[in-house]
């Protein structure tokens, strides 16, 4: 039996705004490299590799003296790419996840189907305007730009909480752990797109 290959991808793109590139391996241990220059979404980043087991590099240069809207949406943009790219025409995978995560008070569920039609439905209402020196209104624009560019459809619902960052983070390891368990191969597939169309292209 010849070994699965290699879920890996590696995407560079640069814009007059932001310079962004992002490697990942899917089947990895959830180590992450990351630097964006926004410290929050570092650690979210970092909690994203590190629940989702993607071994995860991102490095970005942006417009920060502006805002952070820029490089907030092009990372998701990327690692939304690379995703996509990595997963190739999925075969094998569980196609779906989902995961119901505490964060103290908090309480957030994340939703996945790796179906090829982009879109995002988000539920998450934050009591202040910033987490750091992040705008709390580019956690909905990141997700949808991930979304998006994986493909996936991703419905995140908040369910409980008042503390901006528990919900922040909430919805970040929801993400992680309902990608994981979607990404997975499935032994019981063998190697079989999981769909009854035979692709999940849109």
């Amino acid at each position: 039996m010849q070994p699965a290959p290699a879920r890996i991808a590696e995407i560079a793109r640069t814009t007059s705004e932001t310079e962004i590139r992002v490697r990942l391996d899917l089947d990895g241990a959830g180590r992450a490299e990351i630097a964006t220059g926004i410290g929050f979404l570092d650690h979210m980043l970092t909690a994203l590799a590190r629940h989702s087991l993607i071994d995860m590099a991102v490095a970005a240069r942006g417009d920060l003296h502006i805002d952070g809207h820029h490089t907030t949406e092009d990372v998701g943009i990327v690692l939304g790419q690379a995703v996509r790219q990595a997963l190739g025409e999925k075969r094998g995978i569980r196609r779906y996840g989902s995961a119901l995560v505490p964060m103290d008070e908090a309480l957030v569920e994340a939703a996945i189907d790796i179906s090829g039609r982009p879109f995002l439905a988000w539920s998450a209402t934050f009591t202040r305007d910033k987490v750091g020196e992040m705008d709390t209104e580019l956690f909905e624009e990141f997700f949808r730009a991930f979304a998006v560019n994986a493909g996936i459809t991703l419905h995140v619902t908040q369910k409980a909480g008042t503390n901006a960052h528990h919900i922040a983070e909430g919805c970040f390891k929801a993400l992680a752990r309902a990608l994981r368990m979607a990404v997975e191969p499935d032994p019981r597939m063998a190697g079989a797109i999981p769909s009854t169309k035979g692709s999940l292209e849109g």
